[in-house]
C-alpha cells in the first residue's frame, strides 16, 4: 500500500513538471521507427517508454487509454498514443504525438511505393520480417508483465484477466473484444462501487467549462459530422469530383469514422471504395498497397498512403494519409477530456478497475496470437527467449530489441 502511495506520489510530482512538444515529438518518432507487430506492440512500446522508464503515466492510466482506444473509431494504435499525449500536453500533445509516430512509417511507404511504380518489384524481406514475431511477442509479454502488477490487485482482477485472455485466444473477434470490455465494466461496478463510493465519500469538485472550450469541441463536432455525412450521402458529388484531393480527403476521412475493429475489419471498406466503385487502383495494386502496409511500422492503415501516392504523387499520399488519421485523432481528445471529467465518479472508477483487468488479459492474449504466426523453429525460440530476457532482465530499450530480431531472422531463418 504505501509503495502503491508513493508510486502516485512520484508521478503527480513529475506530471507537475511540464512535457514539451519537442520531446514528445521525439520520443514518439523513437516509438513509430519500431512500431512493427500491430496495435497491441506498438501499446506495449509506449507502455516501456512512458510508464516504466520515464514514468510520466501510471499504469492505470495506459489501461483507460486503451479500452478508449479499443471502443472509438479509427485505428486503435493510433488513438492510443493520442490519448498518452493528450495526458501529456493536451490537445496539441496528442497531435503532435499522433503526427510523430505516423512520420517513419509515412516515409518508408512512399518510399517502398516508389520503388514498386518504378521497378515493379520490392526487396525481399522475408527472413528479417520471420525473427519479428517473437520479438513483438516478448515485448507484449513485457509490457502485461508491467500492466499486471497495478491492475491485478486481488483474485478477482486475475480471474477477470485470465477469462477474458482465455475468450480471445479461443474464440476472438472484434465484436467479442467489445462485449468482453463492457461485461468486466459491470462486474467491476457490482463488485467494487461500494468499496470506490466509501473512498470517495465528497463529490468531485468540477471545473467550470469556458464558452471558449465549448466552441471549440462544438466546431471539432461540426467537422466529423459534415466528413461523414459527406461520405455516407455524397461520396460521389460532382462538385467533389471536380477536386481530387478534396474528393480523397472526404472519403478517408468519412471511412475512419466509420473503423471500428481496427485495421484488418477496414480492408473490406476501403477495398469496394478505391477498387469496386471508384476503380481508383486495381485488385492487385490494392494487394501491394497492404503488403507496404504490413511490412513496414505502424498500423496497417498506412495502405492508404500507398493509394494516395499511387494516384496524386507526394500531396496524395498527405491528403490520404491526413484523411484516415486526423478524425479518429481528434474524436480520441474529446473522449480523453470527457474521460478525464468524469472518471472521478465511484461508479466509473469500479467500472474502469474492472476494465483494466480485462485489458491486460487481452494484453497476454495478444502476445499468443502473435507467437502463432511465427515458425515453430529453434531460432524462434531463441529470439523469443532472448527478447525476453532483456527486456524484463536487463531492461533493454525496445529500440534495439526490433533490429536485433530482424537482424537473427536474416542469418537464423
Amino acid at each position: 500500500m504505501q509503495q502503491a502511495s508513493k508510486q502516485k506520489s512520484l508521478h503527480l510530482q513529475q506530471q507537475e513538471q511540464p512535457v514539451s512538444l519537442l520531446f514528445l515529438a521525439a520520443a514518439f518518432l523513437k516509438v513509430g521507427l519500431t512500431a512493427w507487430g500491430g496495435f497491441m506492440a506498438l501499446v506495449s512500446i509506449v507502455q516501456g517508454l512512458l510508464v516504466e522508464r520515464r514514468r510520466l503515466l501510471t499504469a492505470e492510466e495506459m489501461l483507460d487509454g486503451i479500452s478508449l482506444g479499443q471502443l472509438l473509431p479509427g485505428p486503435m494504435a493510433v488513438n492510443v498514443v493520442s490519448y498518452a499525449g493528450y495526458r501529456l500536453a493536451r490537445g496539441a500533445g496528442a497531435l503532435v504525438s499522433a503526427t510523430a509516430v505516423l512520420l517513419p512509417s509515412f516515409f518508408l511507404v512512399i518510399g517502398l511505393t516508389w520503388v514498386w511504380m518504378n521497378y515493379g518489384n520490392i526487396p525481399a524481406i522475408d527472413s528479417a520480417m520471420a525473427g519479428f514475431p517473437p520479438a513483438i511477442a516478448a515485448i507484449i509479454i513485457s509490457a502485461g508483465l508491467g500492466m499486471a502488477k497495478k491492475s491485478l490487485m486481488g483474485k478477482s482482477e486475475v480471474l477477470l484477466a485470465v477469462i477474458a485472455a482465455a475468450l480471445l485466444i479461443l474464440v476472438g473477434g472484434f465484436y467479442l473484444t467489445i462485449s468482453v470490455i463492457a461485461a468486466a465494466a459491470v462486474i467491476g461496478h457490482l463488485l467494487w462501487f461500494r468499496g470506490e463510493a466509501t473512498k470517495n465519500s465528497e463529490p468531485p469538485a468540477r471545473a467550470p467549462v469556458s464558452t471558449a472550450s465549448l466552441l471549440k469541441w462544438a466546431s471539432v463536432t461540426l467537422f466529423l459530422l459534415v466528413l461523414l455525412i459527406t461520405f455516407l450521402l455524397f461520396a460521389e458529388h460532382p462538385v467533389l469530383l471536380e477536386y481530387p484531393l478534396l474528393h480523397m480527403f472526404s472519403l478517408f476521412g468519412g471511412m475512419s469514422l466509420m473503423l471500428f475493429g481496427g485495421g484488418f475489419v477496414f480492408i473490406p471498406m476501403i477495398q469496394e471504395t478505391v477498387v469496386d466503385n471508384l476503380q481508383w487502383i486495381t485488385q492487385d495494386e490494392f494487394t501491394t498497397a497492404l503488403a507496404i502496409g504490413q511490412v513496414t511500422p505502424g498500423p496497417i492503415l498506412v495502405s492508404a498512403t500507398v493509394i494516395g501516392f499511387r494516384l496524386h504523387g507526394l500531396g496524395g499520399a498527405f491528403v490520404a494519409t491526413v484523411g484516415i488519421f486526423l478524425p479518429p485523432s481528434l474524436l480520441m481528445i474529446m473522449a480523453s477530456q470527457a474521460l478525464e471529467t468524469i472518471k472521478a465518479s465511484p461508479a466509473v472508477q469500479a467500472s474502469l478497475r474492472g476494465i483494466r483487468a480485462a485489458i491486460t488479459g487481452l494484453v497476454f492474449a495478444a502476445a499468443v496470437t502473435v507467437i502463432k504466426t511465427a515458425t515453430l523453429e529453434w531460432p524462434v525460440a531463441m529470439i523469443f527467449a532472448a527478447s525476453l530476457i532483456a527486456l524484463i532482465r536487463y531492461r533493454v530499450d525496445v529500440i534495439w530489441i526490433i533490429p536485433a530480431a530482424g537482424l537473427s531472422g536474416l542469418l537464423l531463418l
